[in-house]
């Protein structure tokens, strides 16, 4: 089983980690601060208080190459930058580092992260993306323009079926799965199928053609 390894147990790796021990992913928190791992103790199969520079603490772990391992070190670019150049020499392929701006993410990528995530940056894109299209309740950026979409069907769209409401030709956009908010299940439907008023669309297509259904 992948395992998950959290370096820094700030706001931002609290929450990572109990997210995950919730979701069934075996998780190792790891942070200096003995008051704090004990706080997370509770929602994390494993925590650990040890400075997360200690590569000793990190191969101990004995991790596996399809492992996780998020940096989570918030503005100390130093740190994050020697504990990634670990990870690196130690051969793991995931290594996700939070950094507080693109100046940082540019660095820590060029020492091996294989990912760099700006929480603040990109919780203010979605905010104001709920702003300017609220009909759109989450999405996820693809290229030129594109994106994955949640809607909420529209009044007009329920009681009719997906083939009904012409989506793809009015819209440029096309449903890839229908999430029930009751049930909380996502699954693929076909053209035939009828919307209802408690599901939401997962679409793809253009922005600015999801903003045109209201």
């Amino acid at each position: 089983m992948k395992r998950v390894v959290v370096i820094g147990i700030g706001i931002f790796g609290f929450n990572l980690v109990k997210e995950l021990y919730e979701s069934g992913i075996e998780v190792i928190a790891i942070d200096k601060n003995k008051e704090v791992v004990q706080e997370i103790a509770d929602f994390a199969t494993k925590a650990i208080v040890s400075d997360g520079l200690d590569r000793n603490i990190i191969e101990s772990l004995s991790l596996r190459e399809n492992d996780v391992v998020v940096v989570s070190f918030g503005e100390d670019l130093a740190a994050s930058t020697l504990i990634t150049l670990h990870l690196k020499q130690l051969r793991i392929r995931n290594i996700i580092v939070k950094a507080p701006n693109t100046e940082y993410k540019q660095v820590l990528e060029s020492v091996g992260a294989t990912e760099v995530i700006i929480p603040e940056k990109e919780m203010a894109n979605k905010v104001a993306k709920s702003i300017v299209s609220p009909n759109i309740l989450d999405y996820i950026p693809l290229a030129e323009d594109y994106i994955i979409g949640e809607i909420a069907a529209p009044s007009n769209f329920q009681g009719k079926t997906l083939a009904e409401v012409h989506l793809r030709s009015r819209y440029n956009i096309n449903v890839i799965a229908i999430r029930d908010t009751l049930t909380d299940t996502v699954r693929m439907v076909p053209p035939n199928y009828v919307i209802k008023d408690s599901e939401i669309l997962i679409v793809i297509g253009k922005s600015k053609d999801i903003d045109r259904i209201q």
